[in-house]
């Protein structure tokens, strides 16, 4: 059985050992790896920048002065190719680091990389002079990187960085030497400053007389530039007022002419609104023509027609009326004529018949029929007066006898009207009557 060992981008596992005896070693960086137990090994090394603070105390330069110098260093185990070492593949890189650092601390790491850092600083210290040391600092760093590179490299170690911290003795040189060059920079600055108050004192003069014909001549310029304006800003206000007055003019005759045009325009939209004016009227008229064509007019000859039709009709059903009529008339009279015609016959055979009668009977049957009739007709001469409720008569007894006397009277010629027969002729006739 096993387990699996993983490791971040800043850490190298290495894994060595393994089933049959294999000797086999494997680097990992930021990844995983299975070990078997007890018969694989599985080391880690830190791929973190170390720091390290290189110092070498009272170390003789060229000139045989002791410094002591400090610095700063930034390293770490390479895990690619870099310029020193570019033939190199990453793996074999982390494999040579692991076989110098692998089962040693951190801090005995950085022992060793400070040891060989600060003997490379020993030995470049003692080739070159205090003022080199002190005056490029740069370039002193840049020498011991350059220097110490390939053997840390062989060891698996990149320098990223290199820089000299501090430069100083004990014996008082570099502040002698500074006081010297201070000494000098003064000597050199009170000179400056007196060749300086010199200078600027003709510097000045020169300054102020200059001032004084450019002042001069700036005044004269002034004025000669302000004659100038004046006379340019006269020309230049006569063409302004003149331009004024010619654009016042063309505004006006500009403005003249757009009214004009709106004018123009105004009209011809007057003319145009007549136009649709006269042909929307003369439309209109049209439609009321054939408005009242079809709502007058033709319902009219319609009317007019049917009335005709009608009235055509009625004419010919009045004259064939008229003719029907005529027709049933001398019909009905015909018939009439021929009935009266054989009524009067039958009338005159009846008559004929009852004269034979009467002249067999005599006077005495004459006699009998007119009594029969009397009360029939003594009801019909009454019947007018059965509707009368009472009669008065007005006068004395001797006009109400003339009136009944007259009434009586009267009696005769009537029967005689009716029947045919004088009643006075036949009452004669009765024996012991009196007419």
């Amino acid at each position: 059985m096993g387990n699996i060992h993983t490791t971040g981008p800043n850490e190298a596992l290495i894994v060595s050992g393994g089933c049959c005896g294999s000797t086999k070693k494997r680097t990992i960086v930021g990844g995983w790896a299975w070990a078997w137990w007890l018969v694989t090994d599985v080391q880690r090394l830190s791929l973190n920048v170390m720091t390290l603070n290189p110092m070498c105390e009272n170390v003789e330069t060229a000139q045989g002065v002791p410094l002591t110098v400090t610095g700063v260093a930034q390293c770490k185990i390479m895990k690619m190719m870099n310029v020193y070492y570019f033939h190199h593949q990453a793996d074999e890189l982390l494999g040579t680091a692991s076989e110098q650092f692998l089962g040693k601390s951190v801090k005995e790491i950085k022992q060793t990389i400070l040891q060989t850092l600060e003997g490379h600083l020993r030995a470049i210290l003692g080739t070159l002079t205090v003022e080199e040391v002190y005056k490029d600092r740069d370039q002193f760093a840049a020498l011991v990187r350059e220097v110490a590179a390939p053997d840390v490299g062989r060891m698996g170690i990149e320098i990223l960085s290199f820089t000299i911290k501090d430069v100083y003795d004990d014996v008082q040189y570099l502040a002698s030497l500074g006081k010297a060059q201070t000494a000098v920079v003064k000597r050199d600055a009170d000179a400056g400053v007196a060749e300086a108050n010199r200078d600027a004192g003709i510097r000045e003069a020169e300054c102020e007389k200059s001032a004084m014909d450019v002042k001069y001549s700036t005044d004269t310029k002034i004025e000669d530039n302000t004659r100038m304006f004046k006379l340019q800003k006269a020309n230049f206000d006569q063409e302004i007022n003149t331009a004024k007055a010619e654009s016042q003019l063309a505004y006006e005759l500009q403005a003249a002419k757009i009214r004009q045009k709106i004018r123009n325009e105004e009209i011809q939209i007057d003319v145009v609104e007549r136009r649709k004016q006269i042909e929307i009227e003369s439309q209109e008229v049209q439609r009321k023509d054939r408005e009242l064509i079809g709502t007058v007019k033709l319902p009219a000859e319609a009317e007019a027609y049917r009335v005709q039709t009608i009235a055509q009709g009625k004419q010919c059903q009045t004259i064939e009326g008229a003719r029907a009529e005529a027709e049933r008339i001398r019909k009905l009279g015909s018939a009439e004529a021929h009935a009266i015609e054989l009524v009067g016959k039958a009338e005159a055979e009846r008559m004929r018949m009852k004269a034979n009668v009467y002249k067999q009977y005599g006077d005495a049957a004459i006699m009998n029929i007119v009594l029969e009739s009397l009360p029939k007709i003594a009801a019909e001469v009454a019947a007018p007066l059965a509707k009368t409720d009472e009669i008065v008569l007005i006068g004395g007894n001797d006009n109400v006898t003339n009136d009944v006397t007259r009434l009586v009277a009267q009696l005769p010629p009537s029967i005689n009207a009716l029947t045919g027969v004088d009643l006075s002729k036949v009452l004669s006739k009765i024996p012991g009557a009196k007419a």
